[in-house]
């Protein structure tokens, strides 16, 4: 039985065309880092400003591209029973830079305004724990981010 959900999965992914394979993938990093936002039921300023410039500097998009992305990243945020559908995808075309890359950015996003809630540091942990990236890396980025603030 998972063997076959498995193919089913896997030859429905293969249908997708390269676009939409790297919209997925990107709504999957959106939609991590939107956790980051929500973790502590609100949205700073410095959040709100923070994390479509991470956007547009990361993935290489338009503002308004960046914002139709957050938007549609929100809805499926909402919808989601777990940080695994994110991950999974995640973990299937990020390179280790990459997946450091979007934790350095989940922690940019937690330090945005001043303080570090214990859900926001909760979710950036449990990701890079299912992006399996080491205990020395995730403190890496970590202290990456609180130097450049």
């Amino acid at each position: 039985m998972i063997a076959k959900l498995k193919q089913f999965l896997t030859s429905h992914s293969q249908a997708l065309t390269p676009e939409e394979q790297e919209h997925n993938l990107n709504l999957a990093a959106v939609s991590l880092l939107l956790e980051v936002v929500f973790a502590d039921e609100t949205l700073s300023k410095e959040e709100q400003v923070l994390l479509p410039s991470i956007l547009t500097s990361t993935l290489r998009l338009a503002p308004s591209e960046a914002e139709d992305l957050i938007e549609e990243a929100t809805k499926r945020q909402a919808s989601s029973t777990s940080l695994y559908e994110f991950t999974n995808e995640i973990n299937q075309r990020f390179n280790v830079q990459q997946k450091q890359k979007l934790i350095l950015s989940m922690w940019k996003l937690a330090y945005s305004d001043g303080h570090l809630c214990r859900y926001e540091d909760q979710i950036i942990r449990r990701t890079a724990e299912l992006l399996y990236l080491k205990h020395s890396e995730l403190i890496q980025m970590r202290n990456l981010a609180i130097e450049k603030d």
